[in-house]
This record gives structure tokens, C-alpha cells and sequence, in this order.
């Protein structure tokens, strides 16, 4: 009896032990991730920007790799990639280890390319985890410079003795400039041909030159082209004047109820520690108030946003339902 009442005592120390065990490695898995978070990042993070150098997307978000950079202390390099309007980026970024240190810099098409292929390998809601809005900006309609019109009620009354014959350039086939032109086609009831163009540089090169009369385009890399007269500014896609560009008027003033903002932020994978995330939110928010860091973006026709993660997510949910609408009612597709 006496030998059968150790081995119970055994046994019961070391089921106990077992348990106590257990728990302590469920407290330290718990805490790991906490402990990583705090002292994040420790090596160079990579920020996946999904189209090639010298448009909009590759402007700003090297200017948000340059402040990550300065208050992590760690490198922040901008990959781009190229490719499906930036559903090459993505498909990649929602592959990546949620660790904080593959980020992906987003815009309008994030939300506007589930709605337009078929075959879209990420869900534009569910596999990320929205970190930061970093700007918001209108895009800008813009015509070469010896177009006959020169402001939007007369590129209405143009297009509606002309229908059909005016071609408009956009930076590829359902890039925002698409969408927006269509839905501008849509409210102002005018009918245009749309010229796709492989990104917004090619874009350029021919509306300066008079290959393409008009587009619908980010402000961001029309603005100097404007500036210098090399292009007509037309209006602005936002709901009321940017202060950019005080003197344009908004296509609203004329068209009611038009109205495209486009933004620019931080996604991160999902699943990514939400004390990570954190870290992102509060040191671009810092950036963001700078007043150096807003001279430099408004110079960039863009108006630094900032604000709370879970600000972010509601609008990447709102512009996800809206832009389905706008696909839709278009029937723009790409295979």
C-alpha cells in the first residue's frame, strides 16, 4: 500500500508539473509576440509598392519609406512591383510572413481589382490588416494643351456633338483613371473611347505630345507637367476644391454628386501582431504631423490623413462596396 500511495503521489507531481508547464508556455507564447512588437523592427522591412517608378504609388510611398526610416532606425526599402494595375503586389504581400516586415503600399486599385478579374488570389479585406492612411488627394482632369475645351461644362458640350470621337488616356484598363472617367462618362451623359496605357509615364509622354487629348489622372505626377504649361488643368475628382489647386474647380460644381478621392496607405499582412501595427500607425502619424512631411506631400498635390487603424479599415470597406458599383455599372473586365 505504502509503495502504491508514492506512485500516486508521483504521478500526481507530475501531472501537476505537466500542467504548470503547459501554462507557462502558453504565457510565454503570449508574451513573444509582445516582446518581438516592442522591439521592432531589428532589420530592414520591405514596403511593396505594386507599380513601377515615377508614377503616383512610387512618389509617395518612397516619401513614407523615408520616414519609416528615420524613426525605426532601420532601413525601409520600397520593392516595386509592377503588374496587373498592382495585383501582382498584393497577390505578394498577402503571401508574406505576418511579421511587420513586409508591408505593402496601397491605393484605390486595392479594392477596385477584386471587383475586375476573375482570378484574384487575395481577399482585398480579410487577408490584411490596415495599418495607417498615409494621404488622400483628387485625382485631376487634364487635357493637352491645345484641346478645345478648357473647362468641364465645355468638355460636356464637346463630347455630346462628338460622341464616340473623342478618345480619353487612361494608365491602364480598370486603373482609377479608367473607372473615374467612366463614372464621369456616366453622371456628365457623354460617350469616349478609352485608350489604355501601360502605366502613367507612357501616359504622359503622349498627352503632352498630342497623341491622346484628355485623361483622368493622379495630380501627383500631372502637377508639374500643369505647372509648367506643358498641360491644361481642368478640375479635380474630389467633392469640393484642392488646396493645391485652388483655382481649379471641382468636377462637381458642374456634375453633382461626382466625387473621387483617392488615398494612399499601409496595409499589413494579416495576422501580423497588432502591437506591430500599432508601431506603424504611431510612428507615421508622428511623420504625418511634420510640418515639413505636409509641405512636401502638398507639393505632391496629395494632403497628409493619418488617423487610427481602424479609421483605415472602414474606408478601404466603404471604397470596396463603391467601386463594385462603379465596375459593375461600367462592365469594365480584365481577363
Amino acid at each position: 500500500m505504502g509503495q502504491s500511495g508514492e506512485g500516486v503521489r508521483s504521478q500526481t507531481g507530475v501531472t501537476q508539473f505537466s500542467a504548470a508547464r503547459v501554462s507557462a508556455m502558453a504565457m510565454l507564447a503570449m508574451i513573444a509576440p509582445v516582446a518581438h512588437a516592442a522591439d521592432y523592427p531589428t532589420r530592414p522591412v520591405r514596403l511593396i509598392v505594386g507599380f513601377p517608378p515615377g508614377g503616383a504609388a512610387d512618389i509617395l510611398g518612397r516619401i513614407a519609406a523615408q520616414q519609416l526610416t528615420e524613426r525605426f532606425g532601420q532601413q525601409v526599402v520600397v520593392d516595386n512591383r509592377g503588374g496587373a494595375g498592382g495585383l501582382v503586389a498584393t497577390e505578394l504581400a498577402a503571401r508574406a510572413t505576418p511579421d511587420g516586415y513586409t508591408l505593402l503600399f496601397t491605393s484605390m486599385p486595392h479594392v477596385i481589382n477584386p471587383h475586375l478579374y476573375k482570378k484574384v488570389q487575395y481577399d482585398a479585406i480579410r487577408d490584411f490588416a490596415p495599418a495607417v492612411q498615409f494621404v488622400t488627394g483628387p485625382l485631376m482632369l487634364a487635357a493637352n494643351a491645345s484641346f478645345p475645351a478648357k473647362a468641364v461644362k465645355d468638355l460636356i458640350a464637346y463630347a455630346k456633338a462628338r460622341p464616340g470621337q473623342i478618345n480619353y488616356a487612361s494608365s491602364g484598363s480598370g486603373a482609377s483613371s479608367h473607372l473615374a472617367m467612366e463614372l464621369f462618362k456616366t453622371m456628365a451623359g457623354i460617350d469616349m473611347n478609352h485608350i489604355p496605357y501601360k502605366g502613367t509615364g507612357p501616359l504622359m509622354t503622349d498627352l503632352i505630345a498630342g497623341q491622346v487629348p484628355l485623361t483622368i489622372a493622379s495630380a501627383v505626377p500631372l502637377t508639374p507637367q500643369v505647372r509648367a504649361g506643358k498641360l491644361r488643368g481642368m478640375a479635380v475628382t474630389g467633392p469640393k476644391r484642392s488646396p493645391s489647386f485652388p483655382d481649379l474647380p471641382a468636377i462637381a460644381e458642374t456634375v453633382p454628386g461626382y466625387d473621387v478621392v483617392n488615398w494612399f496607405g499601409i496595409l499589413a499582412p494579416a495576422g501580423t501582431p497588432a502591437a506591430i501595427v500599432t508601431r506603424i500607425n504611431v510612428e507615421m502619424n508622428k511623420a504625418l504631423a511634420a510640418q515639413q512631411v505636409k509641405d512636401t506631400l502638398r507639393s505632391q498635390s496629395a494632403d497628409s490623413a493619418g488617423g487610427t487603424p481602424e479609421e483605415f479599415a472602414r474606408i478601404v470597406r466603404a471604397d470596396f462596396a463603391k467601386w463594385a458599383k462603379v465596375v459593375r455599372d461600367s462592365g469594365a473586365r480584365v481577363d
